[in-house]
């Protein structure tokens, strides 16, 4: 299959990318996965146990093409509707959308037309709608539930307390197929405030397992802090800016409490 046409590169795109953004994303990739396996390493953990999930994110369709003729194919979007506009545009490619954001009801008919994987489910309500969209098309959807383990107001998820009597009720919805926990851990340059956040979730998952068999992964860890989050047992990390470079938005416009 051919990935794309000549893509042709504006100023602003080389400004941002480069003049080779796919050989740029590709080495980023690289060295991204270099430092995976050596966080795998210094906690005994198989490198293989890890999996990479590429957060695209005000990445333009055009680049994202360049992107994929680096070997990325899974892509993580926070916000649904540039989710929509850049699947239709790359809708020739084989690419797995996974939607990692905060997502409203009236918006579950158009993330179960693309995605392949949502990251943020956090409500009975939202995961009823979700069943029954998907029971229409005769579909199954990989979740994880969201966790707030930070304890910010300005964040989504779950409180603790209530993730145990939430597990418990996901089968009431058997389209959904779930896979694990999420969370965001607290914005800070205090490492160890960042690790309690990590190992809060681990230990969340432990006890809703026993509860709900599926619940095995922990997707958790960003640019800043994926190799502390494998270090507490992180099965997927959502990297953005480590291999696409800065974004021209705040991190508070995708991830609300972030500066």
């Amino acid at each position: 299959m051919t990935t794309h046409a000549a893509t042709t590169l504006s100023p602003d795109d080389i400004a941002r990318f480069g003049a080779d953004p796919a050989g740029t994303f590709a080495a980023n990739l690289q060295t991204v996965q270099a430092r995976i396996a050596a966080a795998c390493r210094r906690c005994g953990r198989d490198p293989a146990s890890v999996r990479l999930l590429p957060v695209t994110k005000t990445v333009p369709a055009h680049i994202l093409r360049l992107a994929f003729s680096a070997g990325i194919a899974d892509f993580g979007e926070n916000k649904l509707q540039e989710a929509r506009d850049k699947q239709a545009a790359l809708a020739d490619l084989p690419i797995r959308w996974n939607i990692i954001g905060h997502l409203q009801t009236n918006k579950v008919k158009y993330l179960v037309r693309l995605a392949s994987a949502f990251h943020a489910l956090d409500s009975l309500r939202l995961a009823e709608e979700l069943n029954r969209r998907l029971e229409a098309q005769g579909r199954d959807l990989d979740v994880f539930v969201q966790v707030n383990t930070s304890g910010e107001d300005s964040k989504y998820g779950l409180h603790p307390e209530a993730l145990l009597p939430f597990v418990e009720r996901l089968p009431d919805y058997p389209r959904l197929k779930p896979r694990g926990l999420m969370t965001l851990a607290i914005f800070s340059a205090d490492v160890e405030r960042v690790r309690e956040c990590f190992r809060l979730l681990r230990a969340l998952r432990d006890r809703a397992a026993r509860v709900h068999p599926g619940l095995t992964g922990l997707s958790m860890g960003m640019s800043g802090d994926y190799e502390i989050a494998i270090e507490e047992g992180a099965s997927v990390v959502r990297v953005g800016q480590a291999i696409f470079g800065a974004r021209p938005t705040s991190d508070a416009f995708y991830w609300p409490g972030l500066a």
